[in-house]
């Protein structure tokens, strides 16, 4: 039981927080693409894809951080950190999660199958640029929206212009999030000689974050005229945009334990965006 609960741990299960910063964008798509009625079989598949990345990407995120992690203070008792699970464990669960991913694949369609493919490589490269690439978190948005031109390839045979507004409007999301939570660590990082978007930001981390939300916001708001979403959604995008203000006044003193609230708070800006929607075409 004691060694099942340490990979429980590994993938995170304990802390869905990261499941659900996927999962939201896939949603947005998934309704939009299906013009409010996505395909049961699809849904079923996106979430059981989001969960099975999720807990992949964090198992090879913490083998790719082995060495460092035991020297952050957020990061120090994590199973590989602690040496509870061995990195050849890590590596096994690793390819069995992998390889569930690719097994939920077999039943879409074939351009989806290889955008699947890609942003699963996407995902598997981003914890080794830590090292050396200046915005990994760039990286990670490309990872998190990845899902947006699945969802209009396998429902609407295509991936159209107001998918990729949604895509870039998904991934300037993530890096202002991840910003965020990358603030609460940039003390260590720079001990250690870990890359991220708070140290490239310097002293305009603050002002880059709102600009990155901003720009997600306005490209939701093209995405809700060009689908032609009513009161509900800008009510959502509405309630999304006084989140962010919340999160900017959250950041302004760069305490840590206060980005850390601000990263935690996306959670219901996603729920916004996705209440927006759903709402919307469920009463028209």
């Amino acid at each position: 039981m004691s060694r099942l609960l340490e990979y429980v741990r590994l993938m995170r299960l304990d802390r869905p927080i990261g499941f659900w910063l996927l999962l939201w964008p896939a949603l947005w798509a998934l309704w939009i693409s299906g013009e409010g009625h996505p395909d049961e079989r699809v849904f079923v598949i996106f979430v059981a894809g989001a969960f099975l990345m999720r807990a992949a990407g964090c198992v090879i995120n913490d083998y790719a951080d082995r060495k460092v992690d035991p020297h952050v203070r957020r990061t120090a008792e994590r199973p590989l950190a602690r040496g509870t699970v061995s990195p050849r464990e890590a590596l096994a669960l690793f390819a069995v999660l992998a390889a569930g991913a690719v097994a939920l694949i077999i039943p879409l369609a074939r351009q989806t199958q290889v955008l699947a493919l890609a942003g699963g490589a996407v995902a598997v490269i981003y914890p080794f640029l830590k090292r050396f690439f200046p915005l990994p978190q760039g990286w990670l948005g490309l990872a998190f929206a990845w899902s947006v031109p699945m969802a209009f390839a396998e429902q609407a045979g295509g991936v159209p212009v107001v998918a990729w507004c949604l895509f870039f409007a998904a991934l300037f999301w993530t890096v202002a999030f991840d910003t965020e939570y990358a603030m609460v660590d940039r003390e260590d990082d720079l001990k250690l000689g870990v890359r991220s978007s708070a140290i490239l930001f310097g002293r305009a981390d603050r002002m880059v974050v709102a600009l990155l939300h901003l720009a997600s916001i306005a490209l939701l708001a093209v995405v809700g005229g060009s689908s032609a979403l009513g009161r509900w959604y800008w009510l959502g995008l509405g309630a999304a945009a006084v989140l962010v203000a919340w999160q900017l006044w959250l950041i302004r003193d760069r305490d840590p334990a206060a980005c850390f609230r601000a990263f935690l708070n996306n959670n219901y800006f996603g729920l916004s965006v996705f209440a927006g929607i759903a709402l919307d075409y469920l009463f028209r």
